[in-house]
């Protein structure tokens, strides 16, 4: 059994061994759940490949939603060296 001590922010640092089980690396993701009997589950998150991970890869939040004339328009000038 591996003893993580909660700092001042009540973060942790896992051990290496727990890490390695777990396949994870700094910047992955590891999912936390409370079981009923009061026990936390780490699990690692799978990323996602292929086709799956390109969705949603050109979104930004941040600006609205741009028409296909748009997208290609900006194509176009990134091919002519306009941008």
């Amino acid at each position: 059994m591996a003893i993580a001590t909660i700092t001042a922010k009540g973060q942790i640092t896992l051990r290496k061994e727990v890490l390695k089980t777990l396949g994870v690396k700094p910047g992955d993701k590891v999912s936390v759940e409370v079981t009923p009997a009061g026990k936390v589950e780490l699990g690692a998150v799978k990323k996602k490949q292929g086709l799956e991970a390109f969705f949603g890869s050109l979104h930004r939040p941040d600006e609205p939603t741009k028409s296909l004339e748009e997208i290609n328009e900006t194509i176009r000038k990134g091919w002519a060296g306009e941008l």
